[in-house]
């Protein structure tokens, strides 16, 4: 009786597979982290263009000194922390507190 060729895959196909999809994810996951970063950059932005508005709407913004002073039906409890934290009021404008400051 003859021997049926066995069908798959041969060794050297599955490593040449898997080497081109380890390429493939080298490529892309550095541009993954780009966007990450970018997309943390911008929402930075807007948090700290939404705590200059609060200020702004103040009687008097050279006033402020502190997220604390501000009515606590413009920023919610989380917000007033993450600003605490990582943002200052300096003559009414805010500014993001640099890490070398804490």
């Amino acid at each position: 009786m003859l021997k049926k060729k066995a069908k798959g895959f041969t060794l050297m196909e599955m490593v040449i597979v898997i080497a081109i999809i380890a390429i493939l994810i080298l490529l892309v996951l550095p541009n993954l982290t780009k966007q990450k970063d970018k997309a943390g950059d911008r929402t930075s932005d807007a948090f700290r263009t939404t705590l200059q508005t609060q200020v702004d709407l103040q009687d008097d913004p050279k006033s402020i000194t502190s997220f604390d002073k501000l009515e606590s039906d413009s920023l919610s409890k989380q917000q007033l922390e993450k600003a605490n934290k990582e943002y200052k009021i300096v003559d009414g404008q805010v500014t993001k507190i640099k890490k070398d400051e804490k």
